[in-house]
């Protein structure tokens, strides 16, 4: 069964033959009510492929019905010109939603964060100038006895941590203003959303860890007997034996951390075999630089727009590994030299999907470190003329010549 991305498709669509004896539906675009008809078949007991409206656009002078529509996806499904969409198992779906709703959660609170930033300016306190953290433990004792109605910049002062790098002196410089009872109202007000939503966030963390003991592939299981989590049963081998599950694994790979880890597995999911390889599953993230070519003149295009909380959390997890001296912080650093922080932090968030799609696959595989002398461990002669390179291009007009040390002598 083929079903246009119209509300009343189910109605209109005729069923068909298609692959053998099984039933499938096809349904195109992203809208509400595409994922209705979706959903619906899906729950029929429907094999249902969602693809892309771009993929099936009619041709010019074709009429536009929904029995049309219909039949032309019908043709275009038999000649197999039609390419699924990926669309994740409800288990992973349901994850997803949770992952997401934490997300748009920390945006709502940054938000609120720079909004607190913002009257402080108003009331000409620069706090943010002598600590790193607004909202640390020294800026949270700022904020709140501001709040109470400390007024003196020296009491306040005396309430940071001794650990800042700051003095008091600079402490009671930044906080010398013009802090009104407005402005007190207003932190109030921003103070409490803030704690709020990280009651929320706490509670959907520990949602998301429910979730993931449920989907298949994401929870450690026994090698032996095969159940997932505990409760093993009498005798098994693996009794005892500390098994890592898919969260800790991805929490291996340098700057993903357990929050990263779980954006990874909601976006990804835990079947690779929707993707061919790593690199497609990189490509469909929009991690891979388009080829445009016209006649013999080819050139990398832009990658496009991927999914956003996946990108969001690779780039995270890039900016982490940046600061460290792995292989991957390495790597961050030599294309950031040559080409930019943006490109790098793409290049590299590729590097990351790929090792996690590879993890997620392999239920064996552990992530290992190579290490920040992996590019210099290369063919010397290589990093000679890479070197030379560098040396000629530091010094336009100029060419570098090797000379031996005899002949030099």
């Amino acid at each position: 069964m083929h079903i246009a991305g119209e509300p009343d498709a189910l109605k209109g669509a005729s069923p068909v033959r298609t692959g053998g004896r099984r039933k499938r539906a096809c349904t195109t675009g992203t809208s509400p009510a595409a994922y209705r008809c979706y959903y619906l078949a899906e729950a029929a007991g429907l094999e249902v492929w969602l693809v892309n409206a771009k993929d099936v656009k009619h041709l010019p002078g074709r009429g536009k019905s929904d029995r049309e529509d219909s039949v032309w996806l019908c043709k275009l499904n038999e000649r197999g010109m039609l390419r699924r969409s990926f669309v994740p198992p409800e288990g992973i779906r349901d994850l997803r939603s949770l992952t997401r709703t934490r997300s748009r959660l920390a945006q709502d609170q940054v938000r609120h964060q720079n909004r607190v930033e913002k009257i402080l300016e108003d009331a000409l306190l620069k706090i943010s100038v002598v600590i790193s953290d607004l909202f640390g433990v020294s800026g949270r004792r700022f904020l709140d006895a501001l709040v109470a109605g400390e007024r003196s910049p020296r009491a306040l002062a005396a309430l940071g941590d001794t650990r800042l790098k700051a003095t008091r002196q600079q402490l009671a410089g930044a906080l010398t203003g013009r802090f009104r009872e407005v402005h007190a109202f207003e932190i109030a007000t921003h103070l409490r959303l803030i704690d709020a939503i990280n009651d929320e966030i706490a509670r959907l963390d520990a949602r998301i860890e429910q979730q993931l003991t449920s989907i298949p592939g994401a929870a450690p299981a026994c090698g032996s007997c095969g159940l997932i989590g505990g409760g093993h049963s009498t005798g098994c081998a693996s009794d005892g034996t500390p098994v890592l599950g898919l969260v800790e694994r991805l929490d291996e790979v340098t700057g993903v951390g357990v929050r990263n880890a779980q954006v990874l597995i909601a976006e990804l999911g835990t079947d690779m075999s929707v993707f061919p390889t790593p690199g497609h599953a990189a490509a469909w993230a929009r991690l891979t630089s388009r080829t445009l070519q016209s006649g013999t003149t080819a050139r990398p295009g832009r990658t496009g727009k991927g999914n956003p909380y996946l990108r969001a959390a690779l780039g995270q997890s890039v900016m982490a590994a940046a600061r460290t001296d792995t292989r991957l912080g390495e790597q961050y650093r030599r294309i950031a030299r040559r080409r930019g922080k943006q490109k790098a932090i793409v290049a590299v968030s590729r590097v990351i999907c790929e090792i996690a799609c590879i993890l997620i696959s392999d239920p064996a595989a552990r992530f290992t470190d190579l290490g920040a002398d992996y590019y210099n461990r290369g063919d010397s002669r290589r990093r000679t003329r890479s070197r030379i390179r560098e040396l000629e291009r530091l010094n336009p007009g100029m060419k570098v010549t090797l000379t031996p040390v005899q002949q030099a002598a």
